[in-house]
C-alpha cells in the first residue's frame, strides 16, 4: 500500500517538476533572446555615435565624448550578461556592426 502511495507521489512530482523545467527553460530562453538584442541594439547605437563624433561638425564635442563613454559603459555592462547566454546570439550581425565600429574609429 505505502509503495503505491510513494510511487503515486513520485510520479506526480516527477511531472510537476518536468512542467516546471520547461517553463524555466523557455524563461532563459527569452531572456537570452532579449539579451541579444539589447546588446546588438547598443552596440549599433555605440557605432552611430563614433561615427557622429568623427564628422566635422561635431568632432570634439564634449557631450558626445561622454555619450560615448556612457554607451560604452552600458555595452560592456552587457556584454557581461549576456556571456551566460551567448548561444542565441547573432553572430554575423555582430562581427558587421564589430566592422563598422572599427571602420568609424578610424581617421578619415
Amino acid at each position: 500500500m505505502w509503495i503505491i502511495v510513494g510511487f503515486l507521489i513520485s510520479i506526480g512530482l516527477n511531472i510537476f517538476l518536468s512542467w516546471y523545467l520547461l517553463r524555466l527553460l523557455g524563461k532563459f530562453y527569452f531572456i537570452s533572446e532579449t539579451i541579444a538584442d539589447l546588446y546588438l541594439t547598443t552596440k549599433a547605437f555605440q557605432v552611430f555615435i563614433k561615427s557622429l563624433y568623427s564628422m566635422d561638425t561635431y568632432h570634439g564635442e564634449p557631450m558626445i565624448q561622454e555619450l560615448i563613454y556612457r554607451i560604452k559603459e552600458v555595452t560592456e555592462e552587457i556584454e557581461e550578461f549576456r556571456e551566460v547566454f551567448e548561444p542565441t546570439l547573432d553572430e554575423e550581425l555582430e562581427e558587421e556592426l564589430n566592422a563598422a565600429e572599427e571602420e568609424a574609429e578610424s581617421p578619415h
